[in-house]
């Protein structure tokens, strides 16, 4: 379809703007406000075009890049009637208005496409597959995580603070008995759960969650804590801490606080803990926040791990750099970790982790302040790695997962990515550590938590605004 595939070009686009944070930028203006006063009346009040040229019919004279249309803000041409704006603005400033562009162009994309919005028993007709979605379960209050025990009932994460098991027929049985207390503030609660890959025979449960505790000026804190446990006779039992930061570290507020758990399967843990809203502390390897970390399967620190002969560092740290990530997984083929992070106001991320590498936030990135106004001129720097794929404007990306199954043979090893605001769960084609094609296999039918391959082969996920699991199922 072409205005998919004009959409496709959009998200797949990197910007090559130069790089440079300036404390002028905490008190830039509402780049919304500067397009009003500034370009409207030539481009009309909703960028539809007036006097001059539409930004947001996808036509682009003088290159469609974000590099292009950034010189032409800034720099102007002249015989098509279009000043210069680098007296008006500041670099920062020039890169919010590229990133305003964007979302209104592909707001209006969007607003031409007849994407599946499918209820239950509905087919729909992917470009791979035809599926039907059917309801798992309802009664349930945010569920954030699932993992599938050997004999295919759920474990089922509910923010608040229950873990529950979920019948193979939708039975939700009552919460599991003493798990841990957790802090149950804004984005924190009881989040991502996983099975340790032999726990057939060892019976550990991993869960992540926001812990909450109290600093020395009395104010409320929290923090990303990793424990393992066991479930006897529907209690949680013989839990074991394998990751807990310092009390210093603890912050408050109710952000970013992560956080996935993976396996490599090779004796090693890997999770996300987000910034907690203070971005400076993402490059910071003396603070855990912002980072992925790898553990052995016990807690214990590898002595490969990147910074664990630095002095102060915190050596768990994998990789640093990071906004919030709520998306990890292994490839199953090539074993590459990829996450997904979200960004501010655009610039979502897709990346590649790989070992000590720096994923550049907020030095670079490519999206803004909620506000409208702009964090950085830069997308790139040297010995910052860029994303694999970013999505301007953000979809709110959250859980991916690779599809493992064999009842959608041609969906083998994609990539599948959840939302949330813009409730989209998307199918990604890797080839060479590279995405060569994306698809929004259906849109607005609630906020998608997490996505995992059930052990019947179907695709399993859970879902916010309406709360519930759901399962993608073939249909000959």
């Amino acid at each position: 379809m072409k205005i998919f595939r004009k959409i496709n070009r959009y998200i797949l686009n990197i910007a090559l703007i130069p790089v440079f944070i300036t404390t002028a930028n905490l008190s830039a203006r509402d780049i919304s406000k500067v397009y009003s006063e500034f370009c409207a009346s030539c481009h009309g009040k909703n960028l539809e075009g007036a006097a001059a040229s539409s930004l947001i019919d996808g036509k682009w004279k003088f290159g469609s890049d974000d590099e292009s249309i950034a010189k032409i803000i800034r720099d102007g041409i002249e015989d098509e009637g279009m000043p210069s704006m680098k007296n008006g603005l500041t670099e920062a400033e020039i890169r919010a208005m590229v990133i305003f562009i964007r979302e209104k162009e592909t707001q209006a994309a969007l607003k031409t496409l007849a994407l599946p919005k499918p209820q239950d028993e509905q087919i729909v007709n992917s470009e791979l597959h035809k599926f039907k979605i059917k309801t798992i379960c309802k009664n349930l209050v945010t569920p954030w995580s699932i993992a599938f025990l050997p004999d295919g009932k759920m474990l089922v994460t509910e923010l608040p603070g229950r873990l529950r098991i979920v019948e193979k027929d939708g039975t939700i049985l009552p919460p599991i008995e003493n798990t841990p207390i957790v802090r149950a503030i804004g984005q924190g609660g009881l989040m991502d759960v996983a099975l340790h890959p032999d726990y057939k025979n060892n019976g550990w449960i991993y869960l992540s969650y926001s812990e909450r505790a109290t600093n020395n000026l009395g104010t409320n804190v929290g923090m990303t804590v990793i424990v393992r446990g066991k479930i006897r006779d529907g209690k949680w039992v013989d839990e074991q801490t394998i990751f807990r930061a310092p009390p210093e570290f603890y912050r408050p507020g109710g952000i970013h606080f992560g956080s996935r758990i993976v396996f490599d399967g090779k004796g090693y843990v890997f999770f996300s803990i987000g910034e907690r809203g203070t971005m400076e502390h993402a490059q910071d390897i003396k603070r855990p926040n912002g980072k992925i970390h790898r553990l052995k399967d016990d807690g214990s620190i590898p002595d490969d791990n990147p910074f664990v002969n630095v002095p102060g560092a915190i050596k768990s740290i994998w990789s640093y750099g990071h906004r919030n990530p709520q998306g990890l997984d292994f490839h199953p083929v090539t074993g590459d970790l990829w996450e997904t992070e979200h960004g501010p106001r655009g610039g979502d991320e897709l990346n590649l982790i790989e070992k000590g590498k720096n994923y550049g936030w907020p030095v670079i990135t490519y999206g803004m302040n909620y506000d409208g106004s702009p964090i950085t001129s830069l997308t790139h720097k040297e010995g910052m790695e860029q994303p694999v794929l970013h999505w301007t404007p953000s979809i709110a990306v959250c859980g991916i997962g690779f599809y493992r199954g064999d009842k959608f043979p041609k969906w083998k090893n994609h990539l599948f990515v959840t939302s949330l605001a813009r409730e989209e769960l998307r199918r990604l084609e890797i080839v060479d550590r590279k995405v060569v094609h994306q698809e929004i296999v259906f849109k607005g039918i609630g906020r998608i938590r997490s996505v995992v391959t059930g052990p019947d082969g179907c695709l399993y996920l859970a879902m916010n605004a309406p709360d519930r699991i759901i399962r993608l199922e073939p249909v000959e």
